[in-house]
């Protein structure tokens, strides 16, 4: 009988930052492991927004069904559901201004102890900007930070201090990795929960940012500090 093959890291971060969703919610999902969140999400309970002028996002199209004006701001093909609305831009980014955007979701690239996200600049590498990520994250109500605990590697992305240049100085709520979820307090970082089959050591050896442990289920419940 042949093994199991693992999970991929961003499914399991995607269907883990989806629960964190509340039904009736408008969300905004950011470039990158953000958009498999949609896969986990029921299109009826969720509202999805992109900043260039869409709210009710569709799932992803068939080739069949593929709309060259119809992209997210991403650039990606998109489908719209049934009573979506147009708008330009000036009209979107009022409403991620203006907080009637209830919850982003923004890929990162590194996190610090504060819970401020870099997720734009690449020293060296050509990236497109900060885009829309600067107004999601000063002007949503709920931020949520997705990546792989580590880089490719094996260098953290919890960091004590972001080398890369912050996104805002405004923190994120909550960061969900392949191995654990932290909620952001005034104090900083407290990981909440393990993923299946994560140990607390695991989460320890990989993480450079101190954080604190808090109500856990099992023997990681027992330990109340963490940090590098």
């Amino acid at each position: 009988m042949s093994a199991t093959a693992p999970e991929d890291p961003k499914e399991v971060i995607a269907r883990r930052a989806a629960r964190l969703l509340q039904r009736g919610w408008i969300v905004n999902l950011g470039i990158g492991i953000p958009t498999l969140v949609s896969k986990y999400l029921d299109p009826e309970a969720i509202h999805l927004h992109t900043e260039n002028g869409l709210l009710g996002v569709g799932p992803p199209p068939s080739p069949d069904r593929l709309d060259p004006d119809l992209v997210d701001a991403g650039k990606r093909p998109i489908t719209e559901r049934v009573g979506a609305a147009y708008f330009d831009s000036a009209a979107s980014f009022a409403m991620i201004r203006g907080g009637h955007v209830d919850a982003a979701i923004l890929g990162a690239l590194e996190v610090d102890e504060r819970g401020r996200i870099a997720n734009w600049a690449v020293p060296g590498e050509p990236v497109l900007g900060v885009g829309g990520a600067m107004d999601l994250t000063s002007g949503v109500r709920v931020v949520i930070a997705v990546m792989t605990h580590t880089t490719r590697q094996g260098e953290p992305k919890l960091v004590r201090e972001c080398r890369l240049p912050l996104t805002s100085a405004r923190p994120v709520q909550t960061i969900v990795t392949e191995l654990a979820v932290f909620q952001v307090d005034a104090s900083g970082l407290v990981l909440v929960e393990l993923a299946a089959g994560a140990s607390l050591e695991t989460v320890r050896t990989r993480t450079a940012a101190a954080f604190r442990v808090g109500d856990l289920e099992g023997d990681a419940g027992a330990a109340r500090e963490g940090g590098a």
